[in-house]
């Protein structure tokens, strides 16, 4: 790896073996940065299908943490932190195979260094990523999250873009459902992330986080139930137009605008939502 990151446990992967991972980078298109491996496959899959069989389309994914206070229980039990580590970061990369990824990073840093907003050298490791890249679409967590360690690279990753020369920041931020959905924001401010096609790849991407799942966190069950339900429970009268969706947060204001307070324009979302359920009521009860 030609990347000096700052962890020695960092990893890069290319799935395809044979671009380096400056090119593997360079051409990526659409990009997610999230917190712990298979948060990408569940928040990004959008971007996952995108790009999955196309040649002018490249999906890359960057995990910030290690992975090491995953959830463990049954073969997984005993595991050492160290142990677990290693277990997490081979799922990550299964999961970047199958799901034909231009590049996979994995960062290495410890949850507590993600939630802490000052850390620097994240800081550092995200702007080498994307001084090598200049995705169009980029995949984050959402800044309503209820996961501190999510909104925690949340916070980071907006730094690194907002950091970045406006002529090389994304076209289109999304922020992305986690550990809270996303189906209360307004209809207006929901970006609909048709996520229905090609279900075998959907479930074989959440299939091969073995430890959680034999760990007791049925992630594959849960997380394509909340995509089928989100596209059954959009429309009360229309007839469903895809199998699955995901709600994002429209987040690209945040990033073009680094003025903008990303605690007034989240809860801005919450105080729309309060209006159209009031207004709902005046008028009908």
């Amino acid at each position: 790896m030609s990347i000096p990151f700052t962890q020695a446990g960092a990893d890069f992967y290319v799935p395809d073996g044979v671009t380096s991972p400056e090119a593997a980078l360079g051409r990526t298109t659409h990009l997610a940065i999230a917190a712990h491996q298979d948060d990408i496959e569940f928040m990004a899959y959008h971007g996952i299908l995108e790009c999955f069989g196309r040649a002018d389309r490249w999906f890359s994914g960057v995990v910030v943490t290690d992975g090491a206070g995953s959830s463990r229980a049954g073969i997984y039990a005993g595991l050492s932190d160290a142990e677990l580590r290693g277990i997490r970061r081979q799922e990550q990369r299964k999961a970047a195979f199958v799901g034909e990824y231009s590049a996979q990073v994995q960062l290495a840093h410890p949850s507590a260094s993600a939630k802490d907003g000052g850390n620097a050298e994240i800081q550092r490791d995200l702007a080498a990523v994307l001084a090598r890249c200049a995705p169009k679409v980029v995949y984050l967590h959402q800044p309503a999250d209820k996961h501190d360690t999510h909104v925690g690279v949340f916070g980071h990753a907006l730094k690194a873009l907002r950091a970045l020369p406006p002529e090389r920041r994304p076209a289109e931020v999304y922020g992305c459902e986690g550990w809270r959905d996303l189906d209360w924001l307004v209809d207006a401010d929901k970006r609909l992330l048709d996520t229905g096609a090609r279900p075998n790849i959907a479930a074989a991407l959440a299939g091969v986080f073995d430890s959680q799942i034999t760990g007791g966190k049925r992630y594959d069950l849960g997380i394509l139930g909340r995509r089928a339900a989100h596209a059954t429970m959009f429309q009360p009268r229309d007839s469903d137009a895809t199998t699955g969706i995901t709600w994002a947060m429209d987040l690209t204001p945040l990033v073009r605008d680094p003025s903008l307070s990303v605690e007034a324009y989240t809860l801005a979302h919450v105080d729309r939502l309060r209006a159209d359920i009031a207004d709902r009521l005046r008028r009908n009860t």
